[in-house]
């Protein structure tokens, strides 16, 4: 990891964060020992996080046999494999979820969409109190290319995480492009990348008001359910005064 660009935290410090999880998901298309120009700015954001005392966690989805598909578990559709439903526990101990990949074609790589798909097969399950299970858990987005469409990528990302119930932070996306057309990746010598004042500025931006956000939501115990409870609407409340424990 590299070194955090701020000083790790005392334990007085209002800022820690020890009670914070937060697991980055790295979908390049490469699989590890290869070069990934993404993992780069993960780095960056996730040094800030580790320095201030949360527990970070990394995968990198295409080390994994994912099935495609949108059930919890494909082995139940056919599906010889599936590596999902052991990741959707990772997924789950995490306050924070940060989707992080390459553009390719102006769009997320394949391997984005396939985990967003994967993250939706689970967005049914419900949490204890009633509601969809993602919720009060944040998520934001981390883009890398030498092409334009980082903002396309990231509205992308962050529509979906708060479609399945994620909180999205303002400023909850970060990301880096060389010149449009062919030239030099993130990590590449001379791309200017990891010394970009623009991309640093919102890659902190974006790790602090995830750990903010996170930290609200866990301390305060998350968002209320009122009003967002599956059973209550599968029996029949639509108000308030549907609902006999609000009469």
């Amino acid at each position: 990891m590299p070194t955090s660009p701020v000083p790790p935290a005392e334990a007085s410090d209002p800022y820690r964060f020890d009670d914070l999880t937060a697991l980055y998901i790295n979908c390049t298309l490469k699989p590890t020992p290869q070069l990934s120009h993404t993992q780069g700015l993960i780095d960056r954001s996730r040094a800030i996080m580790d320095g201030r005392g949360a527990t970070t966690d990394l995968v990198r989805a295409v080390d994994h046999d994912i099935a495609p598909g949108v059930y919890p578990d494909m082995t139940e559709h056919g599906f010889a494999t599936d590596a999902w439903p052991e990741l959707y526990e990772k997924v789950m101990a995490a306050d924070i979820l940060v989707l992080c990949g390459p553009i390719w074609l102006g769009d997320n790589s394949s391997v984005t969409k396939q985990v967003i798909e994967r993250l939706y097969a689970c967005s049914s399950l419900l949490n204890l109190q009633g509601q969809y299970a993602y919720y009060g858990r944040v998520g934001g987005c981390l883009i890398t290319g030498n092409e334009d469409g980082v903002k396309h990528c990231a509205m992308n990302v962050l529509y979906s995480l708060q479609h399945l119930g994620y909180t999205i932070p303002p400023q909850a996306d970060a990301g880096w492009i060389g010149a449009a057309g062919p030239g030099p990746s993130y990590l590449d010598p001379g791309s200017g990348g990891p010394e970009n004042d623009f991309t640093n500025r919102n890659t902190t931006f974006m790790t602090w008001n995830l750990l903010h956000l996170a930290a609200l939501l866990k301390r305060s115990g998350g968002i209320p359910a009122h009003g967002n409870q599956r059973a209550q609407w599968d029996a029949g409340c639509r108000s308030d005064a549907d609902n006999p424990e609000h009469r």
